[in-house]
């Protein structure tokens, strides 16, 4: 009998598994935190004899060259990915031993990335999971623009291909259990969640319910904003990351907090968006531990910037370092556990601001304030509609573009308020005045407010 264990990355958007019998198994597309899928292991009993990857990875450093070196597990790469680390290249068609009647079987699915390789896990001979990694998603594809530009069109008919082969191939009830497509940005348009078969795909996934064509463009219509970071992630897998170091980085009083600002290093407060605009170290940025930290402090941070994590609790810090080494960011400079009081020198008073509602924005614009609102969502995102007179500026485009910001109390927005503590605490360090909506963006006609359609 067969197990499929599944392991979240919440913060990613994206999912690992350990997939086996009574004495073995394989981990595909791991995380670069393994402990995680050693420790799924262990309860299990047992030991993993081949690591498999659909793909170089774009959006996080993967675990899977580590885990094989530490397991002695068969390191499973696609063949006509080049990468310089040890690996055994797989081809269409190869079949690897997983446990007793347990086989996987490589399928070759180009789109996502020229090379990625589907693997389907095989009982005694019969498909009965799918690990489709950026191929066929739940309710949607992975995105195939993040290799070359060039190459884009041509792998997005690769694409189309691939997810067709892939319901050819498999019965109705085989499950499809993809990497991406839970939140990750390796995913082309929002994807579901869970529910997904083969079966399922057919009746509603637009890669097999479009002609080719109206895919296509469909596809690259839809296509959305890169994470910058992405950029050293596929370099960084294909070249053998390296283990990855979990212990505490050292701890900075605050002197050194002080003289790292000064220096135009990064100070990240990780504490909530409430508590940091109630009292925080000027010049530090607010990313939320319990937000998407790793993608949106990745994408904004100037990369090889030194950053010093300021956290409320040990257990916060030690979840945000995990979190950032997924996407290349391994050791803090420094870090520090307290409030604001332990991190400022000469007993200056913490910086603060303003948060509010699109109601408050509404009663703020009819007394006639010298209102500015900055709208920091993505392109996609304000395609749907937009508060009238607002000044669109993506947040992780803000830092480079303050100077577009005009004058006056900025009021700034996302959709639901996270980003917009982000950005509010970028315009604070800048020496803006702000005020964070931290709001629903559904609220914002609820308020009164004119939106906007069309230009």
């Amino acid at each position: 009998m067969y197990f499929v264990d599944t392991l979240e990355t919440e913060g990613l958007g994206n999912r690992s598994y350990l997939a086996g019998g009574a004495r073995t198994a394989v981990a595909v597309d791991p995380p670069r935190d393994i402990d995680r899928v050693l420790a799924l292991a262990a309860r299990r009993g047992v030991r993993i004899v081949a690591v498999a990857e659909t793909h170089v990875h774009n959006d996080y450093v993967s675990g899977g060259l580590e885990l094989s070196r530490l397991t002695g597990a068969r390191y499973l790469v696609p063949a006509g990915a080049e990468v310089a680390c040890t690996r055994l290249p797989v081809a269409d068609g190869d079949l690897e031993p997983v446990d007793e009647d347990l086989t996987l079987r490589a399928v070759a699915t180009p789109g996502h990335t020229p090379h990625h390789t589907s693997y389907v896990l095989q009982e005694a001979g019969h498909a009965v999971a799918a690990f489709t990694g950026g191929s066929l998603l739940i309710g949607g594809v992975g995105r195939p623009d993040l290799v070359e530009p060039r190459l884009t069109e041509r792998l997005a008919r690769a694409q189309h291909a691939s997810v067709h082969r892939l319901a050819a191939e498999l019965a109705d009830e085989v499950p499809v259990l993809p990497t991406h497509g839970f939140g990750s940005f390796c995913a082309s348009s929002a994807a579901g969640d869970e529910g997904g078969t083969i079966g399922a795909a057919k009746a509603s996934n637009p890669g097999l319910l479009q002609d080719v064509d109206t895919f296509v463009k469909e596809l690259l219509a839809g296509l959305d904003d890169i994470p910058a970071y992405y950029a050293h992630m596929g370099p960084a897998n294909a070249g053998g990351p390296a283990p990855v170091d979990l212990t505490a980085p050292r701890r900075a009083d605050a002197e050194e907090i002080g003289r790292r600002l000064a220096a135009g290093e990064w100070v990240v407060d990780l504490r909530g968006r409430v508590a940091f605009a109630a009292g925080h170290v000027a010049g530090a940025f607010n990313f939320e531990v319990d937000g998407q930290l790793a993608t949106y402090l990745a994408w904004m941070i100037p990369w090889g910037k030194p950053v010093t994590l300021l956290a409320g609790n040990a257990g916060d810090l030690a979840r945000a370092q995990r979190e950032l080494t997924r996407v290349g960011i391994d050791r803090p400079a420094a870090a520090s556990v307290g409030t604001p009081a332990d991190w400022i020198t000469d007993g200056t008073a913490p910086a603060a601001f303003r948060r509010a509602t699109f109601a408050d924005l509404a009663a703020a614009r009819e007394r006639g304030e010298d209102v500015v609102v900055v709208d920091v969502r993505r392109d996609g995102e304000r395609a749907g509609g937009w508060i009238e007179g607002s000044v669109h500026v993506p947040v992780h485009q803000l830092h480079h573009r303050l100077n577009e910001v005009p004058e006056g109390t900025v009021w700034v927005h996302c959709a639901g308020g996270m980003r917009a503590a982000i950005a509010a605490s970028v315009l604070d360090a800048a020496g803006r005045e702000v005020v964070a909506v931290d709001d629903g963006y559904a609220a914002a006609a609820e308020a009164g407010l004119t939106l906007c359609t069309t230009d």
